[in-house]
Formats: C-alpha cells, structure tokens, sequence
C-alpha cells in the first residue's frame, strides 16, 4: 500500500496554508462584511467558492465518483503544475514519463527544477511497465501517462497501465483528456482500488469549452487534499463556475452528438488522407485527432499554412519524424484539409 503522506514534501506536509475569508464561513447569510469586497456589482463583486462545492457536486454525480475525490483546476495545465510541487523535492526527484507524449507534463517540471525522464514508446506507439519503470529510481516520484495519448492518438494498454500502477510505489497520473472519443472505459472506477491513482479528464475536448480553462483531476481525499492545500484560492473564477454549472453541464446529450460526428468524421477522414500518394500512413486514433506520416510534413506543412489550413507539424517529436497532426473538424474544414492536400500535389 502506498503511503500518500510519505510521498508529499516535507514543506508542503509542515505547510499551512492560506485561510480565506470564505473558508471560515460557508453557508447562507444576508450581509458579507469579512472579505472587504465592493458591495456593489452583484454577483461579480463576491469572491467564488474556493472549493467549488456546488460545481463539484455536479460533477461528482455525473463522474460517479465522490466531491472528496475532485479538484478542479485552469485547465489541466493547473493540475499538472500543483502534482509536481506537491510530490517532487526540486533537484532531488525525478518524473518519468512516456515519449512522445504531451509537451506540458516536461515543461512544467522544467518550471519546477525537477528532472524529467523520458521512456520511448514502441512501434506501436504503446509501452510495457516494465521498461518504463527501469527508467524509475528511489527519487522517482511520479510517473506521467497519456491514454489516449497526444500526439500519437492511440489509448495505451491498459494491462500495462495496471501493472504500472500496482508495481509504482509512488504516484501514477494518467491524462485522460481524449477518453471520450475512445471505446475503452475511464479509470475513474479504478480510483477506489489504487491511491496512487491520479486521473486527469478536461471540459475542452469533447465538451468543447476549451475557451474556458476548466480541468479535473480525480484522485484519492488524501492526494486532493494536498493539491487543495497548495492551490491559489479562488483558482476558478465566477464566470467559469456559472457558465459550467449553467451552460456546460446542461449539454450533455450535444456532447454526445458531437462526439458522436466527430468519430464519424475521424474515419471519413481518415481514409480520405490515406489514399493520397504523399500520406506513407494514417495511425489508428481514439481520439479527436489523427497522425499521419507523410513524405515530407515540413513542406506539407508550409503549404497548407499558405493556403489558411493550420495543422500541428511533429516532425521535430521523437518517434514522429515526418508527421502531422490533424484535428478532426466540421465536415467543411476536413474537405477544405483534403483538398488542400490534393492540390499540394498528393
């Protein structure tokens, strides 16, 4: 059994953390005087929840998991941050993570001093736990996992993610942030059976509210309790609650009916690109992107761009050299892709 306290740095265990005013009271009341807000411009005037019960209330029912386990964050990005403060000691941990993989799990171990391992992915762009944790020591602290994983598309497996997790003696992440256009299930039910478990999910995928920065990370009360611990405040901001709890929140059967296009758009697409002379390979995708291999992505690129077709050139990502990218879009923006590319000279 992992032992969360043991795990967290020495600092952060001792720290005690900043008390706001709607900290010490929560409940209903007729007049604020305790946090030295303008009285004026209701709602915006009021400082949110720092805790964001109502939203996490919401969220906890249709996850099926509980309030105890969620934080809410700017994004994922805030998550990824709050991880690695929390676990690893600067210029003494370390984090291993798969390659290629999503480019901000190392930046924000850059930002904060701590040594990032990389373990390379196989042909098939999947791993075995055991040569990811060969690249682990006892300064590994977290080990970061994508499935389905950016920018290669693919879920890994999901044995070897288990065996990942049972066998880490530290915490194991997993960035979920494509499961809802994969058929494989979420670890979310998993969470329960594994305390090292942090699984990452976000509104901006197939929610499509990427504009409004709010991410989730589910874990253990213990892990939670150290990221609330450590956050800003009021790290979500009025607007977002209301617009998740009133907007977001009350769309799911569009999302549904978006991802439900989208898949179906994701294989059009993906034998239109296939059959073009410049395309060597479209990699399987249970996400709302595609790789592909190409004969040259540098000048694919270059010209798509000249013609006002933004694609995400990776040829310069391990494992990815002459690939692109591609964002499964509206059916007008994957004919605009491909007749691009057939001009190109595919």
């Amino acid at each position: 059994m992992v032992n969360i306290e043991n795990l967290v740095r020495k600092n952060i265990r001792e720290l005690k953390p900043y008390s706001t005013a709607r900290d010490e009271f929560v409940g209903e009341a007729a007049v604020f005087l305790d946090a030295n807000e303008n009285p004026y411009n209701a709602p915006y005037n009021r400082y949110p929840d720092p805790m964001q019960r109502e939203l996490k209330g919401a969220i906890a029912a249709q996850k099926n998991v509980a309030a105890e386990q969620i934080l809410l964050g700017n994004g994922s990005d805030e998550p990824i941050d709050l991880l690695i403060r929390a676990f690893c000691e600067p210029k003494q941990d370390n984090i291993v993570a798969i390659a290629p993989t999503y480019g901000m799990y190392k930046v924000a171990a850059d930002v904060n001093n701590v040594e990032y391992r990389k373990a390379p992915l196989n042909a098939q762009f999947d791993f075995c736990a055991d040569d990811l944790l060969k690249a682990a020591d006892e300064r590994t602290k977290l080990i970061w996992l994508c499935s389905p994983n950016n920018p290669t598309g693919n879920s890994l497996s999901r044995h070897e993610i288990v065996r990942t997790i049972e066998a880490f003696a530290g915490i194991v992440a997993l960035d979920e942030a494509y499961i809802d256009f994969s058929e494989r299930p979420t670890f979310l039910s998993e969470l329960r059976r594994y305390p090292n478990l942090v699984v990452l999910q976000t509104f901006s995928k197939a929610w499509a509210s990427a504009g409004v920065r709010l991410g989730m990370a589910f874990a253990a009360p213990e892990i939670i309790g150290v990221l609330n611990k450590i956050k800003y405040p009021y790290n979500i901001n009025v607007l977002t609650l209301q617009h998740a709890l009133q907007h977001i929140l009350q769309r799911g059967s569009d999302v549904k009916a978006w991802v439900k296009t989208l898949l179906a758009e994701r294989e059009k697409l993906h034998s239109a690109l296939a059959a073009l002379p410049c395309v060597l390979r479209v990699f399987p995708s249970d996400a709302n992107f595609m790789l592909l291999k190409a004969t040259d992505a540098n000048a694919i690129y270059r010209y798509l761009i000249g013609k006002g077709v933004v694609v995400r050139n990776r040829h310069n990502v391990e494992l990815c050299e002459d690939c692109l990218r591609i964002t499964v879009g509206t059916p007008q923006e994957n004919a605009a892709l491909v007749k691009a590319m057939e001009a190109f000279g595919c």
